[in-house]
């Protein structure tokens, strides 16, 4: 079947929509460019589904070209046969294709290889066929002391090994097996406490849990733990499930009654393997069930775990990577806090607090630093200093970060606001997870070459305030803090689908083309660091763009990037309106068309005056105008919804970022307290919820809904305003538990 065929049936699209997706994507869209331009083509699948498409399409791709490899190698190596091409072209998964390569596949020196060096091959398979339980009389003629084999036991004993590896080796037994894996496998952690000084891992002392039922979190903590030597991690099966996994295998090989060559196990469930075997009184079927515990306990056994271990990080990290995504989107998209002059405090103890001033435009208009805090204590002071700042800059907001020495630093940016009244002045807890990584890139010192990094941390900290996506895309995602195990995933695909996120938010949410940094440009769809940078030489050359159709004139900016990147960058009060909307340059003959026909001009674009134009084109048809129009259904209407609100901000509709003037501590909480929290981070089992009180509390996933939930996520993001009940206030662990489900309820 064509791999569009395929993709179609998965995605359940039309063939066409998934030739066409396959066609744009080898052409070199991009994603963001694809999923807003081009709904016509694809039946207007989202951002999301067409990068899983993407991810689908590279894996298909993959198989076939694994398909086309082992198919070569295995005619190269004379082993190829109809039957085997035929599994080939049927496999669906790698594990199927490896399945059928592994028998022929060229192995480094094993017992079997030695014994098949030796010229025992023929005497296994005829030991396979069971039809002559005479094994002295078969071994015999192959004892060759040039060989090494010196006697029929030693024949014997090498035909063992080599159906070891026929065992373990074949594909429909390794198949027959995996069900039983999954289903049954326990997987068992044994705590080394002399190697976890910090008792980490002491949680999973004596811990066995069926990896059926394994959760993510699980599976990367024992895997770290394992890393650091403090767990030593194994599979087991109890004896019910032993003996079901025997008589699978027996079923494959051994002729006869398959239970009477049952293996005998221990009290704990292990196998009780002979020290000495003597296969000259061994019937066929008795050494070839010798053969198949043997290469099971030795080879199959171990290869299946690693297996399921390696299929079990596998899902737990995408899981992961996964959850970091659906945290990060959120995170990116917080609402600016527009027209607002910010100063930011980034706390510290012995080297103080670092001060920096920013206006509405991100501009930095002063800077400083203040020791309020211990060991200083310079309040007083402190407060005279920054009094006068905030009077030169008229300063409304202040932002703290929340790092080392931020609880002592809100206390004291309170007493300031207090001391400053009848101004009205209010203050934000901002997330700083990377501003020192900002601060000491080269990108930090390209921007501000004049501050050190301890400066330019506290513009970094007012910005994303001011503006987040604008100044969290300078950061490493994986820096921000909303995700689990970031160093433990596999970092390329980490990479690869946190630049995706960032990409979709740039994009969703437009750049303007004259205030974008080279950083915010690089993300928008067509662009490279390369362009971007170029694209500011120009608009430094020029003083600004005034039109789209000038980007055509930078350098390095060709027709295909044009395309891309032209529908998501924003020219405020330029001179054509639409430059200031996400209508693609492609579609301004659309627009002129769409106005004509109802007597519009793009003044009325200008002056909002086209609220009944939705209605206007329903009653003659939204098909009829689109084809007057030139254009397809979707696309109609994407302009009709740009055309209403030009130069519209998507995050204007969030809920604005939370400010305080009053200060509230863990020690004020008591159980029972309702209170109103923001989402800070989703993660397997449940969620943290700031609450104001510098310890983010934890919503465990059995507190968060009344209704059964599988993740906190179908019904949490961050950034979610909450209102949750104080169920646990723990002083000494610094600890806060929470609950939504039962906030405000008696």
């Amino acid at each position: 079947m064509e791999i569009s065929q395929v993709l179609a049936n998965q995605f359940n699209i039309r063939p066409q929509y998934a030739e066409n997706l396959i066609s744009l994507i080898d052409e070199g869209c991009t994603i963001p460019f694809i999923a807003r331009y081009r709904k016509e083509m694809h039946g207007s699948q989202d951002d999301q589904t067409i990068r899983e498409f993407v991810d689908r399409l590279k894996f298909l791709r993959n198989l076939n070209e694994r398909k086309t490899e082992v198919s070569r190698l295995l005619t190269e190596q004379g082993n190829m046969t109809p039957e085997l091409q035929k599994q080939i072209d049927d496999a669906i998964t790698l594990t199927e294709i490896e399945d059928i390569y592994r028998p022929f596949r060229p192995k480094r020196k094993t017992r079997a290889s030695v014994a098949i060096a030796a010229g025992l091959q023929p005497l296994a398979d005829a030991i396979l066929k069971q039809d002559n339980d005479n094994l002295v009389d078969l071994a015999t003629p192959y004892v060759n002391s040039e060989k090494g084999i010196n006697s029929v036991s030693e024949a014997l004993a090498g035909a063992s090994d080599i159906i070891a590896e026929i065992v373990a080796d074949d594909p429909e037994c390794r198949k027959a097996l995996r069900p039983l894996y999954w289903t049954r496998a326990s997987i068992n952690a044994e705590w080394r406490e002399d190697k976890d000084e910090r008792k980490v891992y002491e949680n999973y002392k004596d811990f066995h849990q069926i990896i059926k039922h394994l959760p993510a979190y699980r599976v990367l903590a024992l895997n770290r733990g394992e890393k650091e030597d403090a767990l030593k991690v194994y599979f087991s099966f109890d004896r019910a499930s032993l003996e079901k996994i025997f008589i699978t295998i027996f079923k494959q090989f051994v002729k006869g009654n398959n239970e009477a060559f049952m293996p005998e196990f221990d009290e704990h469930s292990k196998l009780k393997l002979p020290k000495s075997v003597d296969f000259t009184t061994m019937s066929a079927s008795a050494l070839i069930a010798y053969a198949c515990v043997d290469g099971y306990t030795r080879l199959l056994d171990p290869s299946l775990e690693r297996e399921f271990r390696a299929e079990l990080t596998d899902n737990a990290n995408e899981q992961s990577i996964k959850m970091f995504e659906l945290n990060l989107k959120p995170l990116l998209m917080q609402p600016p806090l527009k027209g607002k002059t910010i100063m930011a405090v980034d706390p510290a103890y012995r080297t103080g607090c670092k001060i920096a001033v920013i206006d509405p435009s991100g501009k930095v208009l002063d800077t400083g630093v203040v020791y309020p805090t211990p060991p200083q204590n310079k309040v007083d002071e402190a407060i005279q200093i920054l009094s006068a700042m905030i009077i030169k800059n008229d300063v409304d907001t202040i932002a703290i970060g929340n790092g080392t020495a931020s609880k002592e630093s809100e206390i004291f940016v309170v007493k300031l606001i207090k001391s400053m009244a009848p101004r009205k002045l209010q203050y934000a807890m901002v997330n700083e997870s990377g501003a020192s990584v900002y601060s000491a890139s080269k990108l930090g010192a390209k921007e501000f070459p004049q501050y050190d990094v301890s400066i330019r941390s506290a513009v970094s900290i007012a910005r994303r305030l001011q503006d987040p996506l604008a100044e969290l895309i300078k950061i490493d995602p994986k820096s921000l803090g909303v995700g689990q195990y970031q160093h433990d995933m596999p970092q390329k695909r980490l990479s690869e689908v946190l630049d995706g996120v960032v990409e979709n938010s740039v994009n969703t949410v437009g750049v303007d083309l004259n205030t974008a940094s080279v950083a915010l440009l690089t993300h928008v769809s067509g662009l490279n660091a390369g362009i971007a940078a170029e694209i500011e030489k120009y608009r430094d050359q020029h003083h600004g763009f005034h039109d789209r159709k000038e980007l055509l004139d930078v350098n390095k900016l060709g027709a295909k990037a044009y395309e891309q990147c032209a529908g998501f960058l924003r020219i405020p009060n330029g001179k054509n309106i639409l430059d200031n909307t996400a209508v693609h340059p492609e579609s301004y003959p659309a627009v002129e068309k769409l106005l004509v026909h109802f007597n519009l001009t793009s003044e009325d674009i200008k002056n909002n005056s086209l609220t009944t134009l939705p209605q206007r084109i329903e009653k003659e048809g939204v098909s009829k105008v689109a084809e007057i129009c030139g254009v397809g259904e979707p696309t109609l209407l994407d302009i009709v919804g740009e055309l209403l609100k030009p130069g519209r901000d998507i995050r204007d509709t969030l809920p604005q970022p939370v400010l305080r003037s009053e200060l509230l501590g863990l020690a004020d909480l008591s159980v029972g307290m309702d209170l109103d929290g923001v989402v800070r981070n989703v993660i397997d089992f449940g969620a943290f919820v700031d609450v104001g009180v510098h310890t983010d509390g934890m919503v465990h996933i059995s507190e968060i809904s009344d209704d059964y939930i599988k993740h906190p996520s179908e019904v949490l993001t961050v950034g979610d305003r909450v209102r949750v009940r104080v169920i646990g206030v723990d002083l000494q662990k610094n600890r806060l538990s929470l609950s939504i489900k039962k906030a405000d309820k008696d």
